[in-house]
């Protein structure tokens, strides 16, 4: 019984290293070529394809597992900047910059995200990070610093989706590195705390207001602006005196 309950934690435990060394292959192959497949990643990670596939059936099931695991470092790496400390702008400020920073690294794997896997996947990779994120969004939204007239899980994915926008951005060239985290946390800030309006003035009536003389006939009378005498001229109701 021993014997057997140390054989199984044996086979755990190389089972362990194994997909570690799958998941560092596939993240060292898209970084340095930009792809990948199943028999790069297996000769990359010294094991045989039949190992890969009897943890990872699917190319996309196991770029699928990389990205879960790229985005819960990526979080875990969050807790540093301390973001249940401070005021929500400020920890949101902190956060962003954090995740940008650590995004380097995982940018070649964010291309093949967009071209391989599916909405439904990406949302399940990224559970970690609506964790992340909700949990500041909330303690922003019980002290007024962010919004609430939008639903907070829309917030949350607009977020992500700008984190990954931005990424495309500087991978195409239409955004400078060097400008990438303030574009982006300028962008997330306004998102979760809103604009609003600003009142426009009121406009001064000047159309005439319609009365009845005592005739019951409709007559248009001028706003007061109008009725202030002009210089030089009587004042209503005077008489202009006449020669002597």
């Amino acid at each position: 019984m021993a014997a057997a309950q140390r054989t199984n934690a044996y086979q755990r435990e190389v089972a362990e290293r194994n997909v570690e060394a799958i998941l560092d292959a596939v993240e060292e192959l898209l970084q340095s070529q930009g792809q990948a497949n199943i028999s790069a990643v297996a000769a990359q990670a010294g094991v045989s394809r039949v190992t890969v596939y009897a943890h990872f059936p699917t190319w996309a099931a196991l770029l699928e597992a990389a990205v879960e695991r790229a985005v819960r470092r990526t979080m875990t790496a969050l807790q540093a900047v301390h973001p249940e400390d401070g005021s929500p702008v400020e920890a949101l400020d902190r956060m962003l910059a954090a995740t940008w920073q650590h995004l380097a690294r995982y940018r070649a794997m964010a291309a093949a995200v967009a071209e391989l896997l599916s909405p439904e996947a990406v949302t399940r990779t990224h559970q970690a990070a609506h964790h992340t994120i909700g949990a500041l969004l909330a303690r922003g939204q019980a002290d007024g610093s962010f919004r609430t007239d939008l639903p907070a899980e829309w917030l949350v994915t607009a977020s992500i989706a700008l984190v990954h926008a931005c990424s495309d951005g500087v991978r195409a060239g239409q955004i400078e590195e060097h400008d990438a985290a303030g574009i982006l946390t300028i962008s997330v800030r306004d998102l979760f705390t809103g604009t609003r309006p600003r009142a426009e003035p009121a406009m001064r009536n000047t159309e005439p207001a319609i009365s009845q003389d005592a005739a019951g006939q409709a007559t248009a009378q001028q706003p007061d602006t109008d009725r202030r005498p002009v210089h030089g001229a009587p004042a209503s109701g005077r008489r202009r005196p006449g020669r002597q």
